[in-house]
């Protein structure tokens, strides 16, 4: 981390659980250098993050929490994290996206952030088992009236999980009659070894039909989402076509990425999308 007096607090809350998960903790005193900021700025972040419960507050400084695969952080708890990054992600996949096509979009926020910039791409068929996604083409809708070319929205039933995803048998039979040209999938983990997984077990069988019922599977996560292993796989990494991230994935993932998927895209790099 370099210093920087010019740090969005966001970014900074982003540098700060970085250095905590990569180092497993840091002192309150070694951050305040790295950033050029007061201790008191640092204290605040730390309680920020702490109160997203993505770390722990120790005296003098901060390790990370260690999670059960079985944890599942609520909608408000992961909206706050790593915002430049699901913004980035957000708009590259939002270019993958042709008008009139039909596509499916999972929960999360990441595919919340990506419902923003697909609000102006004409004629499509949304599908989706968020409730805040269908929420951003619900308000647009309300605030525009029904313009020629909105989309039309298709928000499956279920039981309604801590991340506001509708999963469950009724989401399932309503996902295992429809076909879809590209479904983009947010996910609570992925790695080589587990490929996407998630803690929710229902959540895991409506991505499974969700992933089965698509043309194409492209998953939008960023560099944190690797070596994170829920309780329950859903798909293999064979089974996805197209990861779009953000500059912080590793240099080791990428390889694992490069052995089992087509397209490769990462944000905040000149290259852009790489086909594996």
């Amino acid at each position: 981390m370099s210093e920087n007096q010019n740090l969005l607090a966001e970014q900074r809350r982003a540098l700060i659980l970085d250095e905590v998960r990569r180092r497993g903790g840091v002192r309150v005193n070694e951050l305040t250098r790295k950033l050029g900021v007061s201790d008191m700025t640092v204290r605040r972040d730390l309680d920020a993050l702490a109160r997203q419960g993505v770390l722990e507050k120790v005296h003098g400084g901060a390790v990370p929490v260690l999670e059960a695969s079985t944890h599942e952080p609520g909608f408000e708890a992961k909206s706050g994290l790593e915002l430049s990054a699901k913004e980035d992600i957000a708009k590259a996949a939002a270019e993958l996206v042709a008008p009139g096509s039909a596509i499916a979009l999972s929960g999360g926020t990441t595919t919340y952030a990506l419902a923003h910039h697909l609000l102006e791409v004409p004629d499509l068929t949304v599908v989706t088992n968020s409730v805040r996604v269908a929420d951003v083409f619900h308000a647009a809708q309300r605030s525009s009236g029904q313009r020629q070319g909105a989309a039309t929205v298709v928000l499956t039933g279920g039981v309604r999980t801590p991340s506001d995803s509708l999963v469950g048998p009724v989401a399932d039979q309503a996902i295992a009659r429809l076909h879809f040209d590209v479904l983009f999938l947010g996910v609570h983990g992925i790695s080589a070894e587990a490929g996407l997984s998630t803690p929710n077990l229902a959540e895991a069988e409506t991505n499974r039909r969700l992933v089965q019922s698509a043309r194409r599977v492209v998953v939008v996560a960023d560099h944190t989402k690797w070596g994170t292993v829920g309780l329950s796989s859903f798909a293999s990494l064979d089974q996805v076509d197209t990861l779009v991230t953000d500059a912080g994935l590793a240099a080791e993932a990428r390889e694992d990425v490069a052995e089992h998927l087509r397209q490769l895209i990462v944000t905040g790099e000149d290259e852009g999308a790489d086909e594996l």
